[in-house]
């Protein structure tokens, strides 16, 4: 396949890349800054400025850019600069292949977050579960809603969900290691609160599944399991050799990282993912030991 990404450096664009190379796809990135060639497009969606031209004639879209959410504190500046750089620029891709002249792709699969449920507890999420409230919900729900266009005009749009992606490269298990090594890793707050995860090697193994899977369209959780802050905690620190004494107090966590804590840190989102289940897919770590243990090289 003839295939268009965003995001391409990022955590998962940067693991995902050589295997659509190596399966034998044609990989074109758009990218913000730098110099157009043939297979980088060059787009700045705060100008909506993409060329349309340079979309025609590609089979499959992969919508991964977007702010790191957890690379600084949310000033109002911040939240905003999240924002945007998710509904803005998704809203400005959608359009555009929705309004190409000659061949519109088959399909459109573009990121969103497992943040659109908000803090649940308890509750068992699937696709079919309403959004939630809060910042991060509300962001997910933009972004989502940005890919409208190209569902109107009959692209096939799946929506990740995406949990928290477990690599040593970065994200959330990245920024953990160093104190978990040291022995200074806990739970936080309750420990209580859930946290869904999914291993690097399964996320993209999901995108690749998600652009070959006609039946596959809408919201996809992309997590492999639940478990609890203190569970994950424990787990880790086994896998490593290390205690996992020092908890951090809900307040210190709050006072560390203001409203990202209750957010993204003491939030509860224990989401399944049945319609992966249902579509067949077959988890290469669905254990989150066996999924440490990969990613670490234990």
């Amino acid at each position: 396949m003839k295939i268009l990404i965003s995001g391409a450096s990022g955590l998962i664009g940067s693991a995902l890349r050589p295997q659509l190379v190596q399966r034998g796809d044609q990989v074109t990135r758009l990218i913000r800054g730098g110099e157009q060639t043939s297979d980088a497009i060059v787009w700045d969606p705060r100008r909506r400025s993409l060329d349309a031209a340079r979309l025609e004639g590609f089979d499959a879209v992969i919508h991964l850019a977007g702010e790191n959410l957890a690379s600084g504190r949310w000033t109002a500046a911040r939240k905003e600069e999240i924002r945007a750089s998710r509904a803005l620029g998704t809203r400005l891709l959608s359009e555009t292949l929705a309004r190409l002249d000659r061949r519109r792709p088959n399909v459109l699969v573009s990121a969103s977050a497992i943040g659109i449920y908000g803090d649940r507890g308890d509750e068992i999420l699937t696709e079919d579960s309403p959004p939630g409230t809060g910042f991060l919900a509300d962001v997910c729900r933009e972004w989502e809603a940005a890919t409208a266009p190209a569902r109107e005009q009959g692209i096939r749009v799946v929506n990740l969900r995406t949990g928290v992606v477990l690599s040593k490269d970065g994200g959330a298990l990245k920024k953990m290691l160093t104190p978990f090594k040291l022995g200074l890793g806990g739970k936080i707050g309750s420990g209580r609160q859930y946290l869904s995860w999914v291993g690097i090697d399964d996320t993209t193994r999901i995108i690749l599944h998600a652009l070959d899977t006609a039946s596959l369209a809408g919201p996809l959780n992309v997590v492999a399991d639940a478990v609890t802050n203190l569970e994950f905690t424990r787990t880790l620190g086994r896998v490593l050799g290390r205690p996992t004494f020092f908890a951090m107090p809900a307040a210190a966590a709050r006072l560390a990282f203001g409203e990202m804590a209750d957010e993204a840190l003491l939030a509860s989102t224990r989401v399944a993912p049945r319609k992966l289940r249902d579509s067949g897919y077959a988890f290469a770590q669905p254990s989150l030991e066996e999924c440490l243990r990969r990613v670490l090289g234990r």
